[in-house]
């Protein structure tokens, strides 16, 4: 990658992180404490996202992909997050919560992705 292009990359995952905490905060909006249904939307979108992106790869330059998956969803999705959250969940007496937080993001960003790369693979190119 080119100067300009890492450039690119960055400030597309700068993006990424405003709009995760966009979404997080519309989806959160007046329900502190609950289960953090934001971040869960926030990662299975955003691994659909890049299955349907990594599906569509070969109408891209590589460049552009790595801008787009590693810097605007990279920025958008967060492990770290997730996992926080879900220690927060389990001190508070929600262990119930905590281990759903955990697997059902993991199985649901694992179908998103599958169905986002099943997708990108059906389009023409």
């Amino acid at each position: 990658m080119n100067g300009v292009e890492i450039a690119a990359l960055v400030v597309a995952g700068g993006l990424g992180a405003g709009a995760r905490y966009v979404v997080d905060g519309l989806v959160m909006r007046g329900r502190t404490g609950a289960f953090p249904l934001g971040i869960l939307a926030v990662n299975v979108s955003g691994a659909f996202l890049l299955g349907l992106l990594t599906g569509l790869g070969a109408l891209l330059a590589p460049s552009w992909l790595a801008i787009a998956g590693v810097g605007l969803l990279g920025g958008f999705t967060t492990f770290s997050t997730v996992s926080v959250e879900s220690v927060l969940l389990a001190q508070r007496g929600r262990r119930d919560w905590a281990w759903l937080n955990l697997i059902g993001t993991l199985g649901a960003a694992v179908v998103a992705a599958s169905i986002g790369l099943m997708l990108g693979g059906l389009l023409p190119r």
